[in-house]
């Protein structure tokens, strides 16, 4: 399981601890991943997810997940969350079908 936020594409980062003395030894700066289960309105199930703590407040910001899948890139979101976005464009298209026809 890699260190990277499944949303954003957030990771890992080299930097360097610096000591009193001025010694440089190299370290990893990792995002806050957490496991949290986000519930898509148009698909009425949940979805565990990998993702950072900034992703979490920008899902909550854009609307919910669906909202901010939808205005993500690609390039961005993991292999789950591409095949979850299409999902949901699916579904939605679907209501909007129904919607139309009824």
């Amino acid at each position: 399981m890699s260190r990277q936020c499944e949303l954003t594409g957030k990771g890992g980062l080299v930097g360097h601890l610096v000591s009193h003395s001025n010694i440089k030894t190299k370290r990893r700066y990792l995002p806050n991943l957490c496991n949290v289960t986000l519930i898509s309105d148009s698909l009425g199930r949940g979805v565990r997810l990998r993702i950072s703590a900034n992703a979490l407040r920008s899902v909550e910001h854009r609307g919910g997940l669906d909202a901010f899948l939808l205005k993500a890139r690609d390039e961005e979101l993991s292999l789950k969350a591409r095949r979850l976005k299409k999902e949901v464009s699916k579904a939605r298209a679907a209501a909007a079908t129904a919607e139309t026809a009824a």
